[in-house]
Parts: structure tokens; sequence; C-alpha cells
């Protein structure tokens, strides 16, 4: 259907300072890009998009009421796995075991805390938009909180950026630039049009994540950390909308397995195109649905497994940890005393026993300190990120 696309405009460009090439120093105009405004803008997919929309629609639903329902873990795994593969896109990967100890709360990587970090700003979003409106200060404070690891991003953060930013091209100036968002004077203006357009109840619920989302990164309202908004904006508003309830679609590991269809279905958007990234979108929903099934069939199978190899006493400390593993996949001796209740020598000994057969792996080699992760849970997230990778690029 008709979408208006953004009109460009070319802007004048005053070099900073010596650094760069020689062409990036005598860089004189830009072309920058102009959103539209939204807010009261209709849309209704039509014919292939419509059906490809339904049946990502009916996908979730049925992943919700079912798996999302009754396994009570599911919610947090497909949470983090979104988070992970979020961070991926902006080539952030600490991998499982340095992402496992800043899950515990223990010394980890800059790249492991900008990744959880990236699941505490989610769940900020996803948990208020189930509560009130979307509003321009919760994006704001997902945004501090993000950027927070970062002690140079972390001054700036939580703020309208002031300053003209770029995506790909030169680092030093836009001098061949992949998109060049608004000046920052529009950046005001086109969040609250944005953000009237999010509280919307009026729209195809999956559409009108998908619109939001393209909307949101062709602003590009923050300096750094515009991707793992945007998206973690998808899941806000499928919660605000009533379509999920307790699980979060893992749709950026469809994005992320091909991310040159991604960043050009955006572009597609900017020129009008709103019925192919709605189409894109619903059909990586529909693939990263299918995926979260079969990982929750495997991790309800999981205790069972667990059981069947360490042939725990009955109420023993092994089969205190045993049943509360699928729901705290990482933890240290005192979560783990916590759930045993009872000494830290027959806390680490259970620890010692289930380590021992391979249900438990350390992820660090210090006594002090130690944090330990249940080995299937965690390479459960990898499987499930790659799952959705081959489907969509079957599609």
């Amino acid at each position: 259907m008709n979408w208006p696309s953004s009109r460009v405009e070319e802007r004048a460009w005053v070099a900073r300072g010596r650094s760069g090439s020689r062409a990036d120093r005598m860089l004189r105009t830009i072309n920058v890009s102009i959103p539209p405004r939204i807010a009261d803008l209709q849309y209704d997919p039509t014919g292939r998009v419509a059906r490809s929309h339904e049946a990502a629609v009916i996908a979730v639903a049925r992943l919700e009421a079912g798996y999302g329902a009754h396994l009570a873990p599911l919610a947090d795994f497909l949470l983090r796995s979104e988070s992970v593969a979020s961070s991926k896109i902006e080539h952030i990967d600490a991998g499982w075991h340095a992402f496992g100890k800043a899950l515990a709360g223990g010394k980890a990587s800059a790249e492991a805390q900008s990744q959880l970090a990236a699941v505490h700003a989610l769940i900020a979003m996803v948990d208020a938009a189930g509560d009130g409106p979307i509003t321009l200060d919760l994006i704001l404070r997902a945004h501090a909180m993000l950027m927070a690891p970062d002690y140079y991003q972390a001054r700036d953060a939580g703020a309208l950026r002031e300053v003209q930013n770029w995506i790909g091209g030169s680092d030093h100036s836009p001098l061949h630039a992949m998109y060049i968002p608004p000046p920052p004077e529009f950046v005001a203006p086109l969040m609250d049009d944005l953000i009237r357009f999010c509280n919307r109840t009026d729209l195809p619920v999956l559409a009108h994540a998908a619109i939001a989302h393209a909307q949101f990164e062709s602003i590009h309202r923050f300096v750094d950390g515009n991707g793992r908004i945007g998206r973690a904006l998808i899941s806000a508003i499928l919660r605000r909308r009533g379509l999920t309830e307790r699980i979060t679609v893992p749709l950026a590991s469809a994005m992320l397995a091909d991310t040159t269809k991604y960043f050009a279905k955006l572009g597609d958007y900017r020129r009008g195109d709103v019925d192919g990234f709605v189409d894109y979108v619903a059909a990586g929903t529909l693939d990263a649905a299918a995926a979260s099934e079969e990982s929750a069939r495997a991790l309800a199978s999981l205790p069972a497994l667990w059981d069947e190899r360490a042939r725990p006493r009955a109420n023993s400390a092994d089969a205190a940890l045993l049943d509360r593993l699928l729901g705290t996949p990482v933890l240290d001796a005192d979560a783990a005393q916590q759930i045993t209740k009872t000494s830290d020598a027959s806390t680490y000994r259970a620890l010692g026993r289930l380590t021992a057969i391979g249900i438990l792996e350390p992820l660090s080699t210090a006594k002090r300190n130690q944090v330990w992760a249940a080995v299937d849970v965690l390479a459960e997230l990898d499987a499930l990120s790659a799952a959705i990778g081959r489907r969509m690029l079957e599609d």
C-alpha cells in the first residue's frame, strides 16, 4: 500500500578538526534523510502480506498459550536469547561462558556486561509496556541502562542526540555513509510523533510493531544503541498490545541471520515500501516462533534427562539443585546454598557431583567467587539462534 517515503535534503557539513582522510576533510555537503510523520497514518496489509502477518500472529499466540503458559523458565530463556542476538547484530558477542558469568553477577568482560545491559533494557521496556503506555521517558531510561557499562557512552546516555550521526562509511565524517538520519533539530518532534504511533490500538499488531521499529531506526535518535533499543521496541509493542504476556519473540535472531537483508529492508521502508518490511518481520516472527517451540520442547525434556544421569537421592542437595536448574541455569555458591538450604560443605559436594557428570560447568578456573552454568540450557541459546537463522536463510 502507499506509504510516504523519507525526504532527502542537502545540508552543509563542516569537518571536525584535522582527523580522517583528505576526502573527509574536504566534504562540504551531505544528504540527510528526514522521515515522514506517521502518528495518524493508516495501515492494513493485503494479499500475501496479510496472510503472512496472520500466520505469524497465530504462531506467537500458540507459543504464548502453550509453552509460554506452562513452562515458566521459557520466558527468561527467550528474553535472554533476544537480547544476546540483538547485541550480536551490533558485533557484541562475549560467548555464553562470559555472558553466564555476567548473568550471575561475576566479573566478566566488557562485551558480556554490554549483553547483560541489553537484557536489563529489554526487561525494563517490556515490563513497563505491559503496565501502561510507551513513553519517551521509558525509552530514555532503557537507553541509560543499555549504555551504563560503557563509561564514555553512559555520560551522554538517556538523552536526545544533539549532533549529526550516520551509519557506515567513515569514522570521521558521513563520507560514503549508508544512511544519514535527520539533523538533531528534527529528532524531538519526530520522536513525539513516533510515541503517539506506538500507543495506538487500531493497527494490525505485528505490523504496528514492525513499522514502529523501522521508524525508530530511521530517526536514529541516539548516538549509539539505536538498534538494540529499536528492536526492544518491537517486543514492547507486542506486550503493550497484549499479543504476548510472558514470552519475548526472539526476532533479533532472524535479523542476525542476514544483516545485509535486514538493513536493506530498512532502506526499502525509508523509500516507502512498508509492505516489504512488514512481510519481512512477519516471516522472521514465524520462524522465530517455530524454532522457539522446538527449544521449549528441548528445555522441557532436560529435567528428566538430568535426573536419569544424576540419579539423586530424594530430598538431597543434588535433587534440590536439579529441580531449580532450568529456571536458574547460572548460579554461584550463595545462590546454590539458598536453593539447597544445607551447609556449605553439602552444597559444594552437590555442585561437584553435578559438575563431574557434565550437568554443570564452572565458568571460571578461579576458586573464589566461582560461577556454575547448566551446560545444556546455555548451549540451547546458541542452538535456538542457529535454528532461527537456518529457517530464515531457507525462506
